[in-house]
């Protein structure tokens, strides 16, 4: 079935822009927003409204199928592409990217992203984003075209099998750590809960008590409110490298030790810790103190899980991470690896190099991007999937938890 027209509009995400240089720089809080100037390129403020693209194909039988272009929240930072604002990008899709699509045939998901991601304009590849919002509509097309769902797309074209049960949820809890994470519990998250530890003196404790002190807090809270006794979620809690900040990016025994205590502080709930040390110096830095942290905890027997984030942000990345097991776990932060088939292909080859998959994201996509990750999420399987967008975790959780359910239903009463 071919492709007959493209339609864009432009859109709001669920969270915001927010200038990560500016805020490390100092700037301040004043309500929900932040004070003084900008300083990364593009930004008319420190934070300002996240947007997002709808981009529309409209195929020969009528049916309209749709992705959401989006960004990360801390967009032009850490070697990401520019802050994404529809006005300036609506046109790029029109001039460039609807002539390659409108008359082609919506047969084959892969090879239509492959041609997508090799576009080149000036230069340069498309904007993460556009690459990001663009797949999903194709993959869309194509189940469209062939009477299938999204994720049974994928499974075919990947050779993989969609799972017959949900993904695990991971929640996330932004700065109000305690009352949502009482939202996540009533839930049932399986995950939780993210918790935004970003600065030692404040969030981590000057000895790391702090942090102490909310794992104890969470394990209490989940063993007094859960109504289910098998309920025993995981603890994930990402630290944005204020552990490596407290001791040492390279000081392995001692951060080994803090991270033995937090486990015993946990249990019987099981710990993920995400972006222990942040090295801002280069990506092989970054990788060699991961994978040498992730050893020490091996080799003592510390059963807390390490997940990568900070410096593995494309498929090239993480192959690399998961090569050299940097990280028990990594995060696949699936806008900034443009096409969602980059996606597809970091989960699957995570699970072959026997590291975890955690399909991530960010609070600063839509809904529709969130719904077509769910399909890839089901498709490949990975350990466990982001409840986006936003911060006020029942929307998120809603979104993908909804999503996964109608497709178990719908393949149910096919079979």
């Amino acid at each position: 079935m071919k492709i007959v027209d493209l339609i864009c509009s432009p859109g709001r995400t669920g969270f915001y822009f927010d200038d990560q240089r500016a805020i490390k720089g100092g700037a301040g809080h004043d309500g929900m927003f932040y004070t003084g100037g900008p300083v990364t390129p593009g930004f008319r403020s420190v934070r300002q409204a996240g947007e997002s693209i709808s981009v529309m194909l409209v195929l020969e039988d009528g049916q309209i199928a749709w992705g959401d272009c989006a960004a990360v929240q801390y967009s032009g930072a850490g070697g990401r592409d520019p802050l994404f604002l529809a006005e300036d990008f609506i046109p790029i899709i029109d001039t460039y990217i609807k002539p390659l699509l409108v008359g082609r045939e919506a047969g084959n998901f892969r090879q239509l992203c492959r041609e997508m991601e090799a576009i080149t304009i000036g230069g340069h590849r498309l904007h993460t984003a556009l690459r990001y919002g663009l797949s999903q509509a194709i993959l869309d097309a194509v189940a469209k075209s062939t009477g299938r769902l999204m994720c049974e797309v994928v499974a075919a074209e990947y050779g993989c099998t969609v799972s017959d049960r949900p993904i695990p949820i991971f929640t996330q809890s932004g700065d109000d750590r305690y009352t949502n994470a009482d939202k996540m519990i009533i839930k049932g998250a399986q995950v939780l809960p993210h918790g935004l530890i970003n600065n030692v003196e404040e969030k981590l404790g000057l000895h790391g008590e702090k942090l102490e002190a909310y794992v104890a807090w969470l394990r209490q809270r989940v063993l007094s409110q859960r109504h289910d006794e098998n309920y025993l979620p995981i603890l994930h809690i990402d630290v944005y490298g204020t552990i490596g900040a407290l001791f040492g990016n390279h000081n392995y025994p001692a951060m080994a030790d803090y991270l033995a205590r937090l486990e015993e502080l946990a249990k019987p709930l099981h710990l993920r810790i995400e972006g222990p040390m942040d090295c801002d110096c280069d990506r092989q830095t970054q990788l060699e103190a991961l994978a040498g942290l992730t050893a020490e905890l091996d080799r003592r027997g510390i059963g807390v899980e390490l997940v990568a984030d900070e410096w593995c942000n494309t498929l090239e990345d993480i192959r690399l991470f998961a090569d050299h097991r940097a990280g028990h776990m990594v995060q696949i932060k699936t806008p900034d690896l443009g096409g969602i088939n980059n996606t597809i292909e970091a989960v699957l080859y995570c699970k072959a190099r026997g590291i975890g998959a955690y399909q991530g994201g960010t609070c600063n996509e839509t809904d529709r991007s969130a719904q077509v990750c769910v399909h890839c999420a089901m498709a490949t399987q990975p350990d466990q999937i982001l409840a986006k967008p936003g911060m006020g975790v029942d929307e998120g959780y809603m979104i993908v938890y909804n999503e996964m359910q109608r497709i178990l239903a719908i393949r149910k009463r096919r079979s």
